[in-house]
């Protein structure tokens, strides 16, 4: 044995990259795993932490304008429908998921990256 099992798969160029820890493929979609700072000075993606991803959004979380707020970036930096954004677990947490029909996970990774920079 040469110890291959440990060792990172390098990704000749035409495949896709490998995703990080807060990205998860579907058939119909993918889902994010966010950790969202409400009352932040400007809405903006930030770094991942961990397994998540780092978001901020102005909005207070009352009366969900938090999760609106977040749909409604997230629907712009990923340049789809807000209705194809959904909240699917942590309405009330700080660590959400959100699900995006109809993206691709290399697409969704690539539009996160552009909108990082």
């Amino acid at each position: 044995m040469h110890g291959r099992k440990n060792q990172k798969s390098v990704s000749s160029p035409g495949e896709s990259p490998e995703l990080p820890a807060f990205l998860t493929p579907h058939a119909d979609g993918v889902t994010l795993a966010i950790r969202l700072q409400p009352r932040a000075s400007r809405n903006e993606i930030g770094d991942p932490t961990g397994p998540e991803l780092r978001i901020k959004v102005t909005a207070p979380p009352v009366d969900a304008a938090a999760n609106e707020a977040l749909i409604r970036l997230l629907a712009e930096t990923l340049d789809c429908s807000r209705r194809d954004v959904v909240l699917v677990h942590g309405h009330t947490a700080r660590s959400k998921v959100i699900k995006i029909f109809s993206l691709s996970a290399t697409d969704a990774l690539t539009r996160l990256r552009a909108a990082h920079r």
